[in-house]
């Protein structure tokens, strides 16, 4: 009976940690998306004078929209407007505008479809590609600053895991209660 109670305890605290452990991760998530923002980063950048690959005509959720764009052209698709919606979380008119403000600033181009002239994807200009090399330059030397007093073992921890945990997150979010992905 004390082996079965003592168990109950020692499952009990462990419960308790991971729930912890759990909201620990959870708000630092929270935390890290805002300190992330295109409009934290933007402000940082500003204030060092230091907009790199940034056009001043541009707003901030447009280089959101090339971030998306080199996403999808990374996993070898052809992002769509509609595609690229659903990838901000915005409206269709919300991407379309988007897309225009890009086209229109030479980022990005509109490609025809081999296999169907109804779609019409999107990529990256060389000009846009450079803008999201200056922008992801940029957050790699924040990232730099941030754990700069990082022993060079939680930097590789940190490598490793926080993007198996974005791959694990996605996997839960993109499947829908039966297990299959959302299409």
């Amino acid at each position: 009976m004390a082996s079965e109670r003592g168990s109950a305890e020692r499952t009990g605290a462990r419960d308790g940690g991971a729930e912890r452990e759990l909201a620990a991760i959870e708000g630092a998530l929270v935390a890290l998306a805002r300190s992330r923002s295109r409009r934290a980063l933007a402000a940082l950048a500003r204030r060092r004078n230091a907009p790199p690959g940034r056009q001043p005509d541009l707003p901030n959720a447009v280089f959101e929209l090339l971030d998306a764009v080199a996403a999808a052209t990374g996993r070898g698709e052809r992002p769509t407007v509609g595609e690229l919606a659903t990838a901000l979380g915005v409206d269709q008119p919300r991407a379309s505008r988007l897309v225009g403000q890009a086209v229109s600033a030479g980022v990005l181009r509109r490609v025809a479809d081999r296999h169907d002239a109804r779609r019409s994807p999107v990529a990256l200009t060389a000009r846009g590609r450079r803008a999201l090399e200056g922008v992801s330059a940029f957050r790699r030397q924040v990232v730099g600053q941030a754990t700069a007093g990082w022993s060079a073992a939680d930097r590789r921890a940190l490598a490793r895991l926080l993007p198996r945990l974005v791959r694990d997150m996605a996997a839960v979010t993109e499947a829908d209660p039966a297990g299959r992905a959302d299409g």
